[in-house]
């Protein structure tokens, strides 16, 4: 016998003696008993051969609910796991009734059927695979019934190998993907017509570019015990506060890029205070040309005199919402000389002339308060003071309130006593005291301007190598007042590119610092 009919058998014994098919149910003990029983029971036809009897057996065909399937299946959804037993057993096509009450042909030698290969998977893109179960051919005479080759989700038979499973085709595209060429010619027609043509960057003012290259050719010498005092070629700087906004950029000019100078202009800016009272200050120096150590000079003039102002910023900031002009100019005033005694302190320490270690200091005071739109200028030295409103430049350089000596470089003063509303005292420790006879109080007149700014309009402090191409060269003015007009004010990459306009003859460094009012 086989090994699938050894197991037949081992399964008909233990369902015997489970239901009590030995005897105890007389009507098919009586009926059959033995093989025909077994046969009976499980729903299978008797052998070819064998004997019939009479009784309940022979009164017609078993109840389809009482088959081997179904017994199987119900002990397996009492005892097994989740999932087991829950296929209902297939059920034969109206062609295939009739051939199942055929007698089964005997048992064939021992030789198991090659089980077939599945089906390949339909390709990508056909229609998915029927899902409507195949026709059932009903075995030839001689041969058993194929077993049922649906896995059962589960259970796999002892010994055998699980049966491989069909993956499913994936389902097609709902909509093909066109392949799209790449490379310089391979734009969208319609993309390249949308795009409105970008107008070539002005990079400079005049007929003919500037002698020299726009980009920096050479980096300034270096000190190995001074590190900290190297300057960088371009320092960029913003804020916002409250209604306004602002830019400052400081840069190298092409002169010094090409010979490997450093940066002679400094720039700082500085907050003091918090909120509603804060007090922002900006500077701008310049040293003097052709100068060793000019670059330290303006950086000291900047530290001092922004040290000056955050001790006092709280009163500052006071007297500016208070429209108090006469106490803030006397104020600063008495301040910027401070600064420029520390100048010249710092020139003997050194053991250079006073008169070279100097710079021309240019500063803004803008308070944080948005009820506040008072802005106030002060300062000594060139440079360049100007107001952009509705897309024209107006000149705001104040004319000097005192008559310091004018010369670049100073010389001794007549009178010691400056002529200023308040007057100058020495700051502590200072070996020479602002407006003594052998040192002036500063090189050139005090400047003080207060401006009431409203929306829209732009303020520009600058050093003298903007100041100058600004007031000289008119395609200069003009094309720094078409960028800044704008409704918002410019980021800080577009408003370094407007400042560094280049124009041939103006190759000084540069410095601007503006303020939108929204």
């Amino acid at each position: 016998m086989s090994e699938q009919g050894a197991r037949r058998g081992q399964e008909d014994d233990w369902w015997r003696q489970l239901y009590g098919e030995d005897g105890e149910d007389g009507g098919e003990g009586a009926g059959g008993g033995g093989a025909a029983g077994d046969a009976a029971g499980s729903g299978a036809a008797p052998a070819a051969g064998a004997p019939t009897g009479a009784g309940p057996a022979d009164a017609g065909p078993a109840k389809p609910s009482d088959t081997l399937d179904e017994r199987v299946a119900s002990v397996l959804r009492t005892v097994g796991p989740p999932g087991w037993g829950d296929r209902p057993p297939p059920q034969p096509t109206p062609a295939d009734a009739p051939d199942r009450a055929a007698p089964a042909a005997p048992a064939p030698p021992d030789k198991t059927p090659p089980r077939p290969e599945p089906a390949p998977a339909a390709p990508a893109g056909d229609a998915p695979p029927d899902e409507t179960p195949p026709r059932l051919e009903p075995p030839e005479p001689g041969l058993p019934a194929p077993p049922d080759e649906t896995p059962t989700p589960g259970l796999v038979p002892p010994g055998e190998p699980p049966a491989r499973r069909v993956p499913s085709p994936p389902p097609p595209p709902s909509e093909p993907i066109p392949l799209k060429a790449t490379g310089p010619g391979a734009r969208p027609r319609d993309v390249a017509r949308s795009a409105p043509p970008q107008a070539p960057a002005v990079t400079y003012i005049g007929d003919r570019p500037p002698t020299y290259e726009a980009e920096p050719a050479a980096l300034p010498a270096a000190d190995p015990a001074a590190l900290d005092e190297l300057v960088p070629d371009t320092a960029l700087e913003g804020a916002q506060y409250g209604s306004l906004t602002l830019r400052a950029a400081s840069q190298r000019g092409d002169s010094a890029r090409y010979r490997g100078d450093v940066r002679r202009d400094a720039l700082l800016t500085a907050r003091f205070g918090a909120g509603r009272h804060a007090l922002i200050l900006v500077a701008v120096a310049t040293g003097r040309p052709a100068v060793e150590g000019a670059h330290r000079a303006a950086r000291d003039a900047c530290g001092w005199i922004g040290g000056a102002v955050g001790r006092s910023y709280t009163q500052l900031a006071e007297d500016i919402r208070a429209d108090r002009r006469g106490d803030l100019k006397a104020g600063l005033q008495r301040l910027t000389d401070r600064s420029y005694g520390k100048l010249r302190a710092r020139a003997l320490e050194r053991g250079g002339p006073p008169e070279q270690y100097t710079a021309a200091l240019r500063c803004l005071l803008l308070p944080a308060d948005p009820d506040c739109r008072t802005r106030v200028f002060f300062g000594v030295g060139a440079g360049g003071l100007f107001r952009l409103r509705d897309g024209a430049w107006t000149d705001l350089e104040p004319v000097a309130t005192d008559h310091g000596t004018p010369a670049l470089i100073p010389a001794p003063s007549p009178d010691p006593t400056p002529a200023t509303d308040a007057p100058a005292r020495p700051g502590p420790g200072l070996p020479h005291g602002p407006g003594t006879a052998e040192y002036p109080a500063r090189p050139e007149p005090f400047l003080f301007h207060a401006a009431f700014a409203r929306p829209g309009d732009a303020l520009l402090l600058c050093s003298a190598g903007l100041a100058e191409p600004l007031r000289q060269e008119p395609a200069f003015a003009a094309h720094l007042a078409d960028r800044w007009s704008t409704p918002e004010p410019p980021g800080l990459v577009p408003f370094l590119a407007t400042a560094q306009l280049r124009a041939k003859g103006h190759a000084k460094d540069r410095t601007a610092v503006a303020v939108w009012e929204a």
